[in-house]
């Protein structure tokens, strides 16, 4: 069983194979393609990345087909092309100590949302809990420096989610499956915010005192 946040003993191989898996349930839930999407983690503490490849199928990547990256973007180990996205995974690494898992994904009523000049809402306690600092950044190619930049300066703020205007979402985690919670909570809160917009309903939010309640008790920031 894996708990939010445990990364003690976690071994190399370990990770490599939650990567794959945490890749199979994004595609399972419609959030990746594919060919579309990438995930990378690292070890605590450590100047190295694991990431997914460019051009195989994501749905069924096993940890021979990951390669390890340092935050320069030199292969330290694997064969064939990391994802083209690797630029702003390591840009992530570089300025966020605590985060040691990215990923990016494409989900479709988040990124709906953001096109329609829509923010997402405070109006569940997941929205609350797990996202806390949502961010957006405008359209910028991806794999380019220009792209790395608007990122890493959005994480640099503490965002634990950035949303990539026409192109899709970047979740940040302690680790792979904190990460993944957050891409996937981002998605469940934009569907159940667009059902009551859809509906002609304006979503009541969790009053401000009660969020800044729970990041006081919790020691949470913004």
């Amino acid at each position: 069983m894996h708990i939010l946040g445990d990364v003690f003993g976690l071994s190399e191989e370990q990770l490599k194979e939650d990567i794959c898996k945490v890749m199979r349930n994004l595609f399972r839930r419609g959030l990746i393609s594919a060919l579309g999407g990438n995930v990378s983690a690292r070890l605590p503490g450590a100047n190295a990345f694991w990431i997914t490849p460019s051009g195989i199928f994501k749905g069924e990547l096993t940890p021979e087909d990951l390669l390890k990256l340092d935050l320069d973007g030199n292969v330290l180990d694997g064969f064939g092309r990391p994802s083209i996205e690797w630029p702003f995974h390591a840009a992530i690494y570089k300025v966020r100590p605590d985060v040691n898992a990215v990923v990016h994904a494409h989900n479709p009523v988040t990124l709906g949302l953001a096109l329609a000049g829509i923010r997402l809402k405070p109006i569940t306690v997941e929205a609350v809990m797990v996202l806390r600092k949502v961010e957006i950044v405008p359209f910028a190619f991806p794999g380019t420096d220009k792209l790395a930049k608007l990122v890493a300066e959005k994480a640099a703020s503490g965002a634990r989610a950035i949303i990539l205007q026409n192109h899709g979402v970047v979740a940040l985690g302690s680790n792979l499956y904190d990460a993944e919670a957050v891409a996937e909570t981002l998605e469940e809160v934009a569907t159940a915010q667009f059902v009551a917009m859809a509906l002609g309903k304006e979503p009541p939010v969790i009053p401000e005192k009660e969020v800044e309640l729970y990041y006081k008790l919790y020691g949470l920031g913004r």
